[in-house]
């Protein structure tokens, strides 16, 4: 990157940190309240190690009137007092800042955004400083007027890039245009007036048409209708509005970029700072930083606690033992690496001999683009550092090198051999790449991504060039300087072979690298076996998937969508009637006003803006239904509203949409390790979250469908999480009930009941299955009660209280998850993934009961991902290693969807269902079931 400063706007930064930890962390020593500083801290160490800038300064308000106070007395008027607890913190991250040699510049009378502004504008007209380049640490809109090919706003939590380009993408304006289009919308926050009825779209829609606020004005009488009259109705406020979002940047006070330069980390005084407010993680971090080492006594105390707490839970497993070059120090850049094309038939029979060779390769790919339609352009291959080759099969000079068919024979049988182990970065794009080409990536045993991802779950980027600059130290050759960006950017295909060789090659020997590194983290931390059997194999399972898809009838969501559309009016205009007025159903402030003040049914919780009308509330109101009050039924009747609504809405809609029109089938994106507990995630659409608990979201299934001649196979656990419980505590009597095939909730409501147990009632059994799933969540006796109808908090406390004399081992398995969480901050499932749990330290109650639950979740439901994951590369190994025709499309929860030939489906669906119950060793036995049928409907 060019020299680059980074303005920080300092309490926008500050508030964010705040209100993203949002309480419970003090200092052990002083006391103090520190989530915002451990925030803030945070991202000015990411700044420092991922972006490496030459400048930083932070802008910040002080106290005092500002000229906008003179122009508009209301200015600012509607903002809430600051926290008290940030309030106390504020300091604290002021004498931070400087601790990093950061300069603070605040000036009376300016806002941060003026200062900020007043930099901008004196880096842009300083000839001496006409190659320095600015980056707004900041999301604010108002910075968007700064925006201009030496300036950009860079959300440092997302590593989201705003420039000149990006603004125009997001809304259609230009940052010339920026002031009049926050004129026109206002901003409630800080009270700036703006024109009544014209919202962010209809601003920028008519600041397009016509330029400006001047040129909207001179063409008034060609608006259409109410835009017309909102218009003419605010006039009066635009020059203000406009006035208050314009920022100033003149301002009168000293800066000399020379002061922003970035200096040495002095640890003299940031270390005793961080170990009075018990930030343990940081000290390590900046001793890196600085040149320092960090204590393998600090680890050692760790694993201890791992290891001894894997023994309470599950048997210890033996060590993974797969030879991955020990990381020796980076070149100095590609130049001085050895990276060659193999374009002739000697060189890549010679490279497919060495291969064969090699105790672990490196894989990577380059191709057209990103997407699922993407063409591949070649491969690259590594096994020691330093070293790199790059195969290419497409290219702008395709006489230099050899053609696809003769690459892929070659390569196609190292690649499928899963006795020849392989690692990379972000290899589940690589799998999908070479699956469209008919090859199927197998003997996968480290991904540098997912082993970023499982070590540092907060962490912003996994990026390869990220990770290699941050933990190599090494500057990787950026995409851009090949392909360009923008209008002009071009692909692989279209770039000189041997600009694409260093690059290609590159990757394959960084990523080589990194995987030595992380086998080593990933070993510390009791996660190597995690990423052996299940999260490495795994990433090639989900590219084969996602490449698969599944068939979607978008006639049938259709049908659908027209069925819930009618019944949907028909409530509409049923909660209008009952209701006695006619009103905007889909507006929660009118029907706020229409349940308690109109009907005066019982409020509930109290928001900024009124009563809340969630659907905790309402559901609280249904419970309240009196018959003989029909008023009383305008709850559900809202409720069923909403369920249809977000049905035709969130899923029908954006199913359709998704339907490849080449394939007929919804390709969805798995991501594997985006949710705290491990459990996959889909998006492009969500699969995961098609509801299933309605009669009208079952229907929904009946949309995915297999091909002629053919079933879909749909299996999954029984009662997966209690049996993980069962397995982890170790109580008898839970374990007997499973060992023994009982019906655990009729078991279980035996026991805490007092009665036989073919004299358990329907409620009784029904109270049992509310408090199994309950336990696993940390169900408090308030949450009990608000779960089973008629029962108050004080008998729920005696359920829970009788569930935990008569399963005693759970309640010390439970004791134990959050002892674990006290002592290390983190929990650990059966193979050893990690979650933070920063909660259970919290001085606040309601945090730290928080802690407690994420504490014993984490540790069943995660679990239970672990399983699930496992069931599935095992499966697909099966039917690589046997040739079965059958084809893994989905994975939801704990439920596996395929497809396989009518003839096939029944032997298929009893292998499926035997993988899945022996996919790990549990103390009781995995049941699991399969349902076939044409369509998921009629499967499930």
């Amino acid at each position: 990157m060019p020299e680059t400063l980074y303005l920080i706007d300092g309490y926008a930064q500050i508030f964010r940190a705040y209100y993203a930890i949002r309480g419970g962390m003090r200092s052990n020593v002083t006391g103090e309240p520190t989530h915002a500083i451990f925030g803030f801290t945070g991202m000015l160490l990411k700044m420092f190690n991922q972006f490496r800038p030459h400048y930083a300064a932070v802008a910040v308000d002080v106290s005092g009137p500002t000229f906008r106070d003179d122009m508009y007395e209301s200015y600012k008027g509607t903002r809430e007092a600051t926290p008290e607890d940030l309030t106390a913190q504020i300091p604290r991250v002021k004498e931070l800042i400087s601790l990093f040699g950061i300069p603070i510049i605040g000036v009376p009378g300016l806002e941060a955004d003026d200062v900020i502004a007043t930099i901008v504008q004196r880096i842009l007209d300083n000839p001496e400083y006409k190659d320095v380049h600015v980056r707004l640490v900041s999301k604010d809109k108002d910075l968007e007027q700064l925006l201009c090919d030496r300036v950009s706003m860079f959300d440092i939590h997302t590593d989201t890039l705003i420039d000149t380009a990006a603004l125009y993408a997001n809304k259609g304006i230009r940052p010339d245009q920026v002031c009049d289009y926050l004129a026109m919308i206002g901003d409630s926050v800080d009270n700036v007036p703006g024109i009544d009825g014209i919202g962010p779209k209809t601003a920028s829609q008519l600041i397009q048409e016509f330029g400006s606020l001047d040129g909207i004005m001179a063409n008034i009488e060609k608006i259409p209708g109410k835009k017309r009259l909102n218009i003419e109705a605010g006039l009066d406020k635009l020059p203000l509005s406009r006035a208050l979002v314009k920022l100033k940047r003149d301002g009168h006070f000293d800066f000399d970029l020379k002061d922003a330069e970035i200096s040495p980390i002095d640890l003299s005084g940031l270390l005793p700072f961080f170990k009075q407010l018990g930030f343990n993680k940081y000290q390590e971090e900046v001793k890196k930083m600085a040149g320092g080492h960090i204590d393998d006594g600090l680890f050692a105390e760790v694993f201890e606690a791992k290891a001894e707490y894997t023994a309470a839970v599950s048997e210890p497993t033996p060590p993974v033992d797969i030879s991955i070059p020990a990381y020796d120090g980076p070149v100095g850049s590609a130049a001085d690496g050895s990276y060659t094309a193999i374009t002739t038939k000697e060189a890549l029979n010679e490279l497919t001999a060495t291969l064969k060779l090699q105790k672990i390769i490196a894989v990577d790919t380059e191709t057209t683009g990103l997407e699922r339609t993407s063409k591949l352009c070649g491969i690259s291959l590594a096994w020691k550092h330093g070293h790199g080759v790059y195969v290419p099969i497409r290219s702008c000079e395709p006489h230099t090198h050899l053609d696809e068919a003769d690459v892929l024979a070659a390569l196609k049988p190292i690649l499928e051999d899963d006795t020849l182990p392989k690692c990379g970065h972000n290899l589940k794009f690589d799998a999908r790449m070479l699956k469209s080409v008919g090859i199927k990536l197998r003997g996968v045993v480290l991904d540098s991504f997912l082993a970023s991802s499982l070590i540092e779950p907060g962490q912003a980027a996994h990026k390869l060039d990220t990770l290699a600059e941050k933990i190599l130290h090494y500057k990787m050759i950026p995409l851009t300087s090949l392909i360009g960006s923008g209008s002009n950017r071009e692909t692989i295909e279209e770039v000189p072979l041997n600009e694409v060789t260093s690059y290609a090659a590159e990757d394959a020997d960084i990523a080589l690298r990194l995987a030595g590194i992380y086998q080593t983290k990933l070993r510390e931390e009791g996660m190597d076996e995690l990423m052996l059997r299940a999260e490495a194999p795994l990433a090639s399972v989900l590219a084969e998937m996602e490449m698969n898809g599944i068939l979607c009838d978008a006639e049938e969501l259709n049908r659908q969508g027209e069925v819930l559309g009618a019944r949907a009016a028909e409530l509409r205009q049923e909660i209008q009637d009952v209701a006695g007025t006619a009103f905007h159903v889909d507006s929660p402030s009118q029907i706020g006003m229409i349940l308690f003040g109109r009907l005066k049914l019982a409020p509930g919780k109290k928001t900024k803006t009124g009563y809340s009308t969630d659907i905790t509330e309402l559901e609280r109101l249904v419970a309240l239904e009196d018959p003989t009050k029909p008023e009383t039924s305008v709850p559900r009747l809202i409720v069923e509203y909403r369920q249809l609504t977000k049905l035709i809405g969130t899923y029908l809609g954006n199913l359709q949409a998704s339907i490849d029109p080449g394939t007929g089938r919804i390709h969805t994106t798995f991501h594997q390790i985006y949710t705290a507990t491990g459990r996959l995630a889909s998006q492009g659409p969500n699969l995961q979250n098609i509801p299933i608990r309605t009669e009208n979201g079952r229907q929904i299934r009946k949309a995915f469908h297999a091909p002629k001649g053919s079933q879909l196979i749909c299996a999954d656990y029984s009662q997966i999480e209690l049996r993980v419980l069962a397995h982890l505590s170790g109580d008898p009597m839970l374990l007997e009930s499973f060992e023994n095939n009982l019906d655990i909730h009729t078991s279980v409501a035996s026991q805490v009941f007092g009665v036989p147990i073919d004299e358990v009632t329907r409620e009784q059994r029904g109270q049992a299955k509310t408090i199994n799933f309950g336990i696993i969540y940390g169900v408090t006796a308030f949450g009990l009660a608000r779960r089973i109808g008629g029962l108050d908090v004080s008998a729920a406390s005696a359920l829970i209280s009788e569930y935990k004399a008569k399963f005693p081992g759970i309640d010390r398995f439970l004791e134990s998850c959050i002892q674990h969480a006290t002592d290390n901050g983190y929990v650990a499932t059966i193979m050893g993934r990690r979650r933070a749990i920063p909660e259970i330290m919290s001085s606040n109650r309601n945090q730290r009961s928080l802690g407690e639950r994420l504490a014993i979740n984490s540790v069943v439901q995660g679990s239970a991902a672990d399983l699930i994951k496992l069931a599935m590369v095992n499966l697909q190994n099966r039917i690589d290693r046997e040739n079965l025709p059958m084809r893994l499309l989905l994975q939801i929860h704990d439920e596996l969807v395929l497809e396989a030939p009518d003839a096939d489906s029944e032997a298929m669906a009893k292998i499926v269902t035997d993988e899945m119950s022996h996919a790990m060793d549990l103390r009781v036995p995995l049941e699991c079931s399969a349902g076939i049928g044409y369509d998921w409907f009629s499967a499930k």
